[in-house]
């Protein structure tokens, strides 16, 4: 079941986008504040009605402007779980859930998936945050929703909720094959639960593909802004250290990381994040950081306030610094400059590794 999703619009801001999403598939809009996420997601649940457009899931049509198809949110098959989790304070739990419509063996049955088994007597104000969310998200799957869309939902909650909630929707998904939208201004959210994401920016599409071609791609940094900006290297694992240091070949020469499983000769992606780049124009000695990385200043792009982002190229691969402009004119950098990136090895996390097909 294949969600397709094509709007053209002039108000409230402009719009025109295009993209489907498959069964199993979670994809993640990303985007500056007022380029037009939460707009699409209020399109395809039938809450605006855009100048043209189109949505359809599996054979049915909700949408057609063309046609004069309109299908009313009532009769869409879809779930919704919002940022302000929209639960009745004077109800309890199981009561919230029943609201969707469902029966009480149903409600009690996806209480029981989101762990929520027990509290079902419990109303809001005697559950947490990351527990009115999980009932949040027991409503909407209460629906038996062909579609689940999910507008900011975890940004309400501290930051060690969100990684509980995050591990319940990644296990929620082997049980659910349907498309899901998530609306996100987190890039390590969409890291951590889409499969793919399209970055959106002035109501267009500026980029879309798999999670880890976007968050490595340079041309998707006006979406998700200087601060997400990473790029990646491609390396060879050379050997293990007794520090529990990896040796790894690379096109900058070699670098040492964390502990990553694996044998000599195995092709691996490092993720650098632009934040944890140094720059120098000498190679410098005796400092704490292990990988001095030469590099050729391709281009430099100021930021809005004091930040500028240099692309440098590495053989065949670009590595991305964020620095200050103030350092930009302090150094002298200049396109077509030598220099050398310094990146601690604590500072690339596990995850920023990554397996490379040979």
């Amino acid at each position: 079941m294949t969600l397709e999703v094509a709007v053209s619009s002039g108000a409230p801001i402009p719009l025109d986008v295009a993209f489907q999403v498959e069964a199993g598939e979670l994809l993640a809009l990303v985007g500056p504040s007022g380029a037009g996420k939460s707009t699409l997601l209020r399109a395809i649940a039938g809450l605006w009605q855009p100048d043209q457009g189109r949505v359809a899931v599996g054979g049915e049509t909700w949408l057609d402007t063309a046609r004069g198809t309109r299908l009313p949110t009532h009769r869409r098959r879809l779930g919704v779980v919002f940022q302000s989790y929209a639960l009745f304070p004077q109800m309890t739990a199981l009561a919230n859930v029943m609201a969707a419509g469902a029966d009480e063996t149903r409600a009690r049955a996806v209480l029981e998936l989101v762990h929520l088994g027990g509290l079902e007597a419990r109303r809001p104000a005697e559950l947490s945050g990351g527990q009115q969310q999980r009932v949040a998200v027991a409503r909407a799957l209460a629906r038996d929703p062909a579609v689940l869309l999910l507008d900011e939902p975890f940004s309400a909650v501290d930051r060690g909720t969100r990684e509980g909630l995050y591990a319940e929707v990644e296990r929620l998904r082997a049980h659910l094959n349907m498309p899901v939208v998530l609306v996100t201004h987190d890039m390590e959210e969409a890291r951590r639960l889409a499969d793919r994401i399209v970055v959106i920016d002035r109501g267009q599409v500026l980029r879309d593909g798999p999670t880890e071609d976007i968050l490595f791609d340079p041309r998707a940094l006006r979406g998700m802004g200087l601060r997400e900006a990473g790029a990646t290297l491609t390396a060879r694992i050379d050997g293990q250290e007794g520090d529990g240091l990896t040796r790894l070949r690379s096109a900058g020469g070699p670098l040492w990381l964390p502990r990553i499983s694996g044998t000599p000769g195995d092709l691996v992606r490092v993720r650098i994040m632009a934040h944890d780049v140094m720059l120098a124009r000498r190679r410098p000695e005796a400092i704490s950081a292990l990988n001095v990385i030469p590099g050729v200043i391709e281009s430099l792009l100021p930021g809005d306030g004091p930040g500028a982002l240099v692309t440098l190229t590495v053989g065949d691969e670009v590595l991305l610094a964020r620095i200050t402009q103030r350092s930009v004119q302090a150094m002298g950098l200049a396109v077509g400059q030598s220099c050398f990136a310094l990146v601690k090895s604590m500072a690339v996390a596990r995850h920023q590794v990554g397996r490379e097909d040979p």
